[in-house]
C-alpha cells in the first residue's frame, strides 16, 4: 500500500513532467530548456568555445542565436545567449529576445517550416546542417563562412532542437 506522501510525491513529479512537456515549440520556456540542453552537450560547449566560434562576439561578451517557426512569424523569435567562459561556449540564457539589434557579423537568425525543423531535429540523412543550408530548409542570416567552419557542432545544435520537446500545434 502506498503512503500518502508517496502519492503526493508521484503527483508532483507527474505535474512537473507535464509542465516540462507543455512548452510550445520555440517559445521562451522551450528556449530556456534548449539552453540547458546546450550546456549538457560537450560537442557544443567544447568545440565552439575557446578562440573559436563563441569568441567571435563583436566585443560584447555574448553571441546570440535567434530562431523562429515560419508559420508563427518573425515576432515569435526566441533567443539563446552564448558566452565564451573558461574556454567553453556556454548558453547563459534562453528565452525571449533581448538583442533587438543583432550584428549578423557575429549573431545568427534562423527560421524554417515546422516540417523542416522536424527534419533537422531528427538528424535524418539530408536533414543535417549542410543539407539544410544548401537546400534552403533553413533560412539563415549571420556569418555564413563561420557557420561552414563549424558544421559538426552546428549539426549537433540543429539535432538538439529536436531533442527538446515542444508542442507544435500552436504558436507562442
Amino acid at each position: 500500500m502506498k503512503t500518502s506522501s508517496t502519492l503526493i510525491l508521484a503527483g508532483a513529479l507527474c505535474s512537473a513532467s507535464l509542465a516540462a512537456q507543455s512548452a510550445t515549440f520555440m517559445d521562451a520556456e522551450w528556449a530556456s530548456e534548449l539552453c540547458r540542453a546546450w550546456n549538457k552537450s560537450t560537442t557544443l560547449t567544447t568545440e565552439l568555445g575557446g578562440d573559436q566560434w563563441a569568441a567571435n562576439d563583436g566585443g560584447r561578451g555574448v553571441k546570440t542565436i535567434q530562431m523562429y517557426r515560419d508559420k508563427c512569424g518573425l515576432g515569435s523569435k526566441v533567443e539563446l545567449e552564448i558566452t565564451n567562459k573558461d574556454g567553453k561556449a556556454i548558453c547563459s540564457r534562453g528565452g525571449a529576445v533581448k538583442n533587438a539589434s543583432p550584428d549578423y557579423g557575429v549573431d545568427y537568425l534562423m527560421h524554417a517550416t515546422d516540417e523542416d525543423w522536424a527534419c533537422m531535429g531528427s538528424g535524418a540523412f539530408g536533414c543535417g546542417a549542410m543539407g539544410a543550408m544548401t537546400t534552403g530548409k533553413l533560412k539563415f542570416s549571420g556569418p555564413k563562412m563561420e557557420a561552414m567552419g563549424v558544421m559538426g557542432p552546428f549539426n549537433a545544435f540543429l539535432t538538439l532542437t529536436g531533442d527538446v520537446p515542444g508542442d507544435k500545434s500552436a504558436c507562442p
